[in-house]
């Protein structure tokens, strides 16, 4: 039962950020092909989205490590 527990855990913590990658990355694709002059701008609008998106998958993996840790 705990092992199940850590895999929907993990799964929902994972979720989220994929989500928010998939959602980035299709917005600067469509971004892009309707101004591709903009691509320095939105560039940098999808690393920093990037980052941050990573960031929470990051904490919410160490989260469920200290709380599943043994």
């Amino acid at each position: 039962m705990k092992n199940l527990t850590i895999i929907l855990v993990m799964l929902i913590s994972t979720l989220g950020p994929s989500a928010v990658i998939a959602a980035v990355g299709y917005s600067s694709v469509r971004a892009l092909g309707r101004n591709p002059s903009a691509a320095p701008k939105i560039l940098v609008a999808m690393i920093v989205a990037f980052l941050f998106a990573e960031a929470i998958a990051v904490i919410g993996l160490l989260i469920v490590y200290n709380l599943f840790g043994s």
